[in-house]
């Protein structure tokens, strides 16, 4: 008859392994990305507000 002790490492490792799946499900289900929302700089009402001035060439 098989004992609580000798089934431990293969319950500890069965463990590990739903822990990964559910991991890598809840990062697959997630419907945030960043690289939508990053801002690349300055728009036209910035630059409205903020005229560039023509640097005085030598």
């Amino acid at each position: 008859m098989l004992s609580l002790q000798s089934l431990l490492p293969l319950r500890r490792g069965l463990n590990a392994i739903t822990t990964g799946w559910q991991n890598l499900i809840e990062r697959m289900r997630d419907r945030y990305r960043p690289e939508l929302h990053y801002m690349r700089g300055p728009g036209p009402k910035w630059r409205a507000k903020h005229p560039v001035h023509a640097a005085s060439g030598g």
